[in-house]
């Protein structure tokens, strides 16, 4: 497309040139009439085809639903498509979006948000503060969602007072309500209003109809997604027509379309692919901590027969992963920075919980991690019981029971759970534990995850929100019959913490309580935490320019991004 364009240029320049020589006759030259048209008016040049961003990933997004999506992509589109009353920067700070103004009570009950005018959806239809009550009620009264509806837990009512003021009243004062509003997408009221239950968590919404910079003209599942820029929107003006998103299941085809120009840029790709696509001259590799701060985790079914969902849950977890004894072992059998070395690089650090380091003052940088120590783990393992009465190399429940033979899991688009997972299965094995390795496609993985508890151990990960309420609340018992809850972890003592945490206004208070959350689950050891990775990204330098990369975060899929880069001329 690229060509064309300069092709059309350099022509047009000639053209421009022998007019000026006199080589070329004129109308007037020629009794009014154009050479070789009959009389007739020229044909107009063709238009130039649209710029479009080519962006490759290794997923897809499991949903173009907001209300029941699960996965990275589903988000990373939303952004794109939707409004939100806040926009989250790379710098971690927040700026009003689809909000003009706010003003907050003095008791911090009541939020009056002033929207922007002139505001419409991508079919026309204008959207006003009701469409925005209605979105907000909606996530909130739909509990098969989820996710959002957790973002609307201290909501005592959203109201529109006219067709730009929404009133928002809580029932206790909160100290993060920016960060529970910027996934809170705003739906038409128009599409979406008569949807309640299972309709609403069943409505496909294939055409995806928002009010953001970008509006979606395609879309075929585990293939592609084609945006085009929408020049109506009255906040953003992209420079780029739209983007493609292309979906490579194969990770060494993603780093080869990038280096062949198929894509333009590539979301994510196998750290060892970083070396060669350095020396290409036409590619630049950019690392950095991602937007949304990242945690890779080792996922521990801990569900028994009290905390097994009673309508969905099959909680078919291994019994001794139920045993601390044997996570503890695990977590001394593992040596994190292989992992990170190996997988990654070194691209990362070692993790200790879900809140990552990259969430700064939220992290607990005092928890000291289990020492990687084979012979420890081993005699843990003894200790407790666990023995190879049959000298096959694989430990047996105490008493003679079920071997330590547990089921390895990780979605089939993550670039790095395939060696990760064979790491595992070579450091395990050390103690006496052996691994049924699968890889499940996401869809697949989402549905033995939760609430069913189909599984033994999975490999899987988050990211972050920029307040740690959300990743929080995924390891209370609350969480554990909707889908949120990934372990059936459940503590009195971590559940009244969370509770306190969520309405606590100082920051320093608030701060040390999720330090105290964080000790308690790393000591129960709720989760294994390999690393928290950092966003390793690359692009093509002859296709764009002024891709946003010296802040502190890094999102090259991101709005701001897509926002300023332009041609390259």
């Amino acid at each position: 497309m690229k060509t064309h364009v300069r092709l059309l240029s350099l022509f047009a320049a000639l053209a421009l040139l022998l007019a000026a020589c006199g080589g070329t006759p004129t109308p007037a030259d020629t009794g009014g009439e154009t050479p070789g048209t009959g009389g007739q008016p020229p044909e107009p040049p063709p238009a130039a085809e649209p710029v479009q961003l080519r962006v490759g990933w290794a997923g897809s997004p499991d949903t173009l639903n907001p209300g029941t999506a699960v996965l990275s992509e589903a988000y990373a589109l939303f952004e794109l498509v939707y409004d939100s009353m806040y926009q989250l920067n790379l710098d971690g700070s927040y700026s009003p979006e689809l909000a003009e103004s706010v003003d907050i009570s003095d008791d911090g009950l009541v939020y009056t948000f002033t929207l922007r005018a002139g505001m419409t959806f991508h079919d026309g239809e204008a959207l006003t503060a009701s469409d925005v009550a209605f979105s907000y009620n909606f996530y909130q009264t739909n509990t098969d969602f989820p996710f959002l509806p957790v973002y609307t837990d201290y909501f005592e009512s959203v109201e529109a007072t006219d067709d730009r003021t929404v009133v928002i009243t809580l029932t206790e004062a909160i100290p993060n309500m920016e960060s529970q509003l910027i996934f809170l997408y705003v739906l038409p009221e128009h599409i979406w209003g008569g949807l309640e239950g299972a309709a609403a968590a069943e409505f496909e919404n294939l055409e995806m109809i928002g009010s953001g910079p970008f509006k979606l003209t395609g879309y075929t599942q585990n293939e592609f997604v084609t945006l085009e820029t929408n020049r109506a929107h009255v906040l953003y003006n992209p420079k780029i027509d739209g983007v493609v998103f292309q979906t490579f299941s194969n990770p060494d085809a993603l780093v080869q379309a990038l280096r062949t120009g198929q894509v333009d840029m590539i979301t994510e790709m196998p750290n060892t692919a970083v070396p060669g696509l350095q020396g290409d001259a036409a590619i630049q590799v950019v690392d950095g901590a991602p937007l949304a701060p990242s945690v890779s985790d080792i996922i521990f079914n801990l569900t028994n027969e009290d905390t097994c969902p009673p309508d969905d849950g099959v909680c078919t977890g291994h019994p001794a992963l139920r045993d601390r004894n044997v996570r503890l072992a695990l977590s001394h059998a593992t040596d994190k920075q292989k992992i990170i070395d190996v997988v990654l690089l070194g691209f990362g650090s070692p993790g200790t919980t879900l809140i990552p380091d990259g969430l700064g003052v939220w992290y607990n940088d005092t928890i000291v991690d289990y020492a990687f120590d084979v012979a420890l783990a081993n005699q843990i393992l003894d200790d407790a019981g666990y023995l190879d009465t049959d000298a096959d190399g694989v430990r047996e429940m105490p008493g003679g029971g079920d071997p330590l033979n547990f089921r390895l899991n990780w979605p089939s688009d993550s670039t790095t759970a395939p060696r990760e997972a064979e790491l595992l299965n070579e450091m395990w094995t050390q103690v006496g534990v052996s691994l049924e390795l699968q890889a499940l496609d996401p869809d697949t993985l989402t549905a033995v995850c939760c609430p069913t508890f189909d599984f033994d151990i999975i490999i899987w990960g988050w990211g972050s929100d920029p307040d740690p309420g959300f990743l929080l609340s995924v390891m209370t018992t609350d969480e554990i019959p909707t889908g949120t809850s990934e372990t059936g972890y459940s503590n009195p003592e971590y559940d009244a913490l969370y509770v306190q945490q969520a309405t606590e206004l100082d920051l320093d208070t608030r701060i040390g309580l999720v330090h105290q959350m964080q000790q308690i689950v790393f000591d129960d050891i709720v989760y294994l935490i390999p690393f928290y990775d950092a966003n390793v990204q690359a692009y093509r330098t002859d296709r764009f320019t002024g891709w946003i990369v010296d802040m502190p975060k890094l999102a090259l899929e991101d709005l701001s991004s897509l926002l300023v880069i332009e041609p390259v001329p």
